[in-house]
């Protein structure tokens, strides 16, 4: 039989065909999405002409006209639109930092004690746990906004620290005033926690081809401590702490945080936090009795057998559903509007109310929020990666 005699394979249908079959159906799916956002664009710009407005952002140079109480830059009411809307973006990301940070280390500390064998430790963590997780944020910021106003003045105020003491108008703590003498000890900071990431990666090796190797926690934070301690003496100290001092009715010195910011804070950190501890709490459970009781065999210590063998094999647990939460925590510092904390919404509410242009206002602070969901999950999910554990 020759090559031309032999039956050729039947051509299969085009919907029967998988891969023909998904790109039409993404073609199509591409094709709809179009077709809707280019109706809702006309139909916003026909009733935008009707009401005779226009779109465009000229308006983030013009004059703002309003003032905003604190931010980590300064604005005056002469500052434009647009300076207004970095300051509340500036103050998202601050809160939103300090708040991740502080609702990890807390949400952690919890999740491993709600396993302590101490029933009365546990319990107390359960109970604050439960009553956080199922009472509204808003309801629990009104609270801790109340309380804060509740508080006695700067000459009766609390100390909560070393050089740190709140009021009613909010917290006063030690700050080192900003001179360009210090930024030597910046680079050197940075140069101990690269130094500190080389040594931790050479002494895992180690400990993988040996068994043995020095900690790292001690290296690592002589490395960062003590860079910027030398690069300071080098230049005889010439960083400035500020302490807060009371002088007649108020505090002076330090760095001042208002009402609004540690009511915020206070909110979105307790709130998190009982949400991140019940994620910890998952991760650890998940991990078999018998990496404990290995572990126990080899006589290491209950710390270490947590840092080195527990968590590790529980983060590919806790890493995911910990993404949402920082995504949430970011996203609820939006009801800040509610106290009176100048973030991104509440500037960007005032800058529609004044300028009318409600449109281009919330495309600005929906790409930024999306923006910032769109990083922190990227960063989680290279983190996730890197310490995952892969088998051989």
């Amino acid at each position: 039989m020759t090559t031309t005699d032999r039956p050729t394979a039947p051509k299969t249908a085009f919907w029967n065909d998988p891969v023909k079959r998904g790109l039409a159906l993404q073609a199509g799916l591409v094709l709809f999405v179009v077709v809707v956002v280019w109706a809702a664009f006309n139909n916003m710009s026909a009733n935008m002409l009707a009401r005779g407005l226009t779109f465009g952002w000229d308006y983030l140079g013009r004059q703002a006209n309003f003032a905003i109480g604190e931010g980590l830059i300064s604005f005056a009411p002469t500052d434009t639109y647009g300076r207004a809307i970095v300051v509340g973006l500036l103050n998202t990301l601050r809160i939103a930092v300090v708040g991740i940070v502080l609702a990890t280390l807390l949400g952690v500390a919890v999740g491993v004690m709600r396993l302590s064998s101490n029933p009365l430790l546990a319990r107390i963590v359960a109970g604050y746990v439960e009553v956080v997780r199922n009472t509204p944020l808003l309801l629990q910021l009104f609270l801790w906004y109340a309380i804060i106003n509740a508080l006695p003045g700067p000459r009766q105020a609390l100390p909560v620290g070393p050089g740190m003491f709140l009021s009613n108008r909010g917290m006063k703590m030690p700050w080192v005033e900003w001179s360009p003498a210090l930024w030597p000890a910046i680079w050197a900071l940075v140069a101990g926690i690269v130094a500190s990431v080389v040594v931790a990666k050479a002494l895992k090796r180690r400990r993988e081809a040996t068994g043995d190797a020095p900690p790292v926690l001690p290296i690592a934070a002589g490395l960062i401590l003590g860079l910027p301690f030398l690069a300071l003496a080098a230049q005889g100290f010439p960083a400035t702490l500020s302490v807060p001092v009371l002088q007649g009715f108020n505090f002076s010195g330090g760095v001042e945080l208002s009402p609004e910011f540690v009511a915020l804070l206070l909110g979105l950190v307790l709130y998190t936090a009982a949400f991140i501890a019940e994620i910890v709490r998952g991760g650890i459970v998940s991990v078999s009795k018998g990496q404990w009781e290995a572990a126990n065999a080899l006589g290491l210590p209950a710390p270490r057998i947590m840092r080195l063998v527990i968590l590790p094999q529980a983060l590919r647990v806790i890493i995911p559903p910990l993404t949402s939460q920082y995504l949430n925590l970011t996203k609820n510092s939006s009801l800040a509007v509610a106290i009176g904390y100048p973030d991104l919404v509440h500037v960007s509410n005032t800058t529609m109310n004044q300028t009318g242009r409600a449109v281009e206002v919330i495309l600005v602070f929906a790409v930024v929020y999306l923006t910032i969901s769109l990083v922190t999950s990227a960063f989680m999910n290279w983190y996730n990666g890197r310490v995952a554990i892969r088998e051989r």
